[in-house]
């Protein structure tokens, strides 16, 4: 018997209160992550905003970058607690300020609220796991992560489209914050024992990381556009992202240096293919097959399920495939969905087979983005996980919004051809499923070079 098989669970006496307080805060985010997406195009059209309606996704990814980096250095300096019980509270507060919204702007200023409290959050849970976990725990608790979102990813779109529809939909906003004075309760004492760090000396990680969001922001909103002013302030959020990344990211990151580097640059990877080609499924199923916007969404359902399945493949206890090879294979599978879903452009091949490929790409997610994020906590010291987990998170970010950028630049010149709007889809799904490929073969670099040992012995790994 191993030692991971004699290992206790993750709602063994010690942690099962703090488990459950982690999963609760999850499936709460996770809900309202669905649940905020299905009901959006309800609320920006009664405030009036549908030129605006972007803005409000931006507005959240532009600011939780912010707080990813600050809760990851305050982390490091102090410990898990004080960010994580600022970003509940200020997630609450935009849920609160979005659905009180009189106007566009204050909703779009309470998704930025937003933003910042799940930035921080996530971070620091991160943080928790790495610090109150041991290391045979920790895929296990990852699975259970994962599989958070199933419910919400079923239900939520279905109670969200309801409730907008038939009362309003300012309580899908209203209706969380209190909620989550449960989790808080649970989780807050219980993260006294893990305070403490080390002094600070990264401050000019805080700067970049105002800088890269400027940038960040600036480059999505010249992706959105086709003239002059769209070129403009795409090279000048370049001028700010660029040089912001180095510090941003562990050192070699963008060139897939080994170890952490590459741990960092595949969550971008993997989260850049998926999400980038995603965000197109329904809107290519809506406009070249003919389905409706609810079957066209109900498509992207199954990839939860299977994203929770491979989630809890990896983070079995018997498990014994390296965690380089667990991403590669994850890689491969995300790569193969893709081009399952771009078959469907023709018509000859029935709908349903998107559905099913993508179902089969959540598989490989959850073998892929579980397994990072160990690898990541194996690999850093206790006093760097904040900034680790951060920079995954920020990578997540930057990939994400650049790819999915990229997918729409391509889409808005298409569609202004009505000859080339197959082609475009064509076009992004190969971007895509090629960009997961890269993954498949930078993936074995998870592993750290190994250095020779003093005595000529055996050679140990480089972390």
């Amino acid at each position: 018997m191993t030692r991971q098989d004699r290992a206790p669970g993750i709602l063994a006496p010690d942690v099962r209160w703090l488990t459950v307080g982690i999963l609760t805060v999850i499936t709460l985010v996770a809900f309202e992550a669905m649940a905020v997406a299905t009901a959006m195009p309800v609320a920006v059209a009664d405030l009036d905003g549908l030129p605006s309606y972007a803005w409000a996704f931006s507005g959240y990814l532009v600011t939780s970058l912010v707080a990813m980096v600050v809760a990851g250095e305050v982390c490091d300096e102090r410990g898990p607690r004080g960010p994580l019980v600022v970003g509940l509270a200020v997630f609450g507060v935009g849920l609160v300020v979005a659905g009180a919204a009189p106007g566009m702007a204050v909703f779009v200023l309470g998704r930025a609220l937003q933003g910042v409290g799940g930035g921080a959050i996530i971070v620091a849970i991160y943080v928790v796991v790495g610090r109150a976990y041991e290391s045979e725990r920790r895929p296990r608790l990852f699975a259970a992560l994962s599989s958070a979102w199933v419910l919400p990813s079923i239900i939520g779109p279905v109670i969200a489209g309801a409730v907008a529809e038939r009362l309003t939909w300012r309580l899908v906003f209203l209706a969380v914050p209190v909620l989550l004075v449960a989790p808080a309760v649970l989780l807050v004492p219980r993260l006294v024992a893990l305070e403490g760090g080390q002094p600070g000396g990264r401050a000019g990680r805080k700067r970049a990381a105002v800088a890269g969001a400027a940038g960040l922001a600036l480059v999505q909103y010249g992706l959105q556009r086709l003239d002059g002013l769209g070129v403009v302030s795409l090279v000048v959020g370049a001028a700010l992202l660029v040089p912001t990344v180095t510090l941003l990211l562990p050192p070699g990151t963008l060139r897939f240096a080994r170890g952490l580097p590459t741990s960092i640059a595949m969550r971008g990877v993997l989260a850049g293919s998926f999400f980038g080609a995603e965000t197109f499924v329904p809107l290519m199923l809506v406009t070249e097959r003919g389905l409706s916007a609810t079957l066209a969404g109900l498509t992207l359902t199954g990839s939860a399920l299977g994203w929770a399945v491979g989630s809890w493949h990896q983070g079995r206890p018997t498990t014994a495939t390296p965690r380089e090879r667990l991403v590669q294979g994850g890689s491969a599978i995300v790569a193969g969905s893709i081009a399952g879903v771009a078959l469907v452009l023709a018509p000859a091949v029935p709908a349903v087979v998107a559905a099913v490929a993508w179902s089969i790409g959540g598989l490989g997610m959850g073998l892929g983005m579980a397994s990072i994020a160990v690898a990541v906590l194996e690999l850093s010291p206790v006093e760097d996980q904040g900034a680790n987990s951060a920079a995954l998170q920020v990578c997540d970010a930057l990939f994400s919004v650049v790819f999915i950028g990229v997918g729409g630049a391509v889409y808005a010149y298409a569609h202004s051809r009505a000859d080339l709007q197959t082609a475009g889809f064509v076009v992004i799904f190969a971007a895509m499923a090629l960009l997961a490929g890269l993954g498949a073969l930078m993936a074995p670099r998870l592993r750290p070079a190994a250095v020779p040992s003093a005595g000529g012995g055996p050679a140990a790994p480089r972390t």
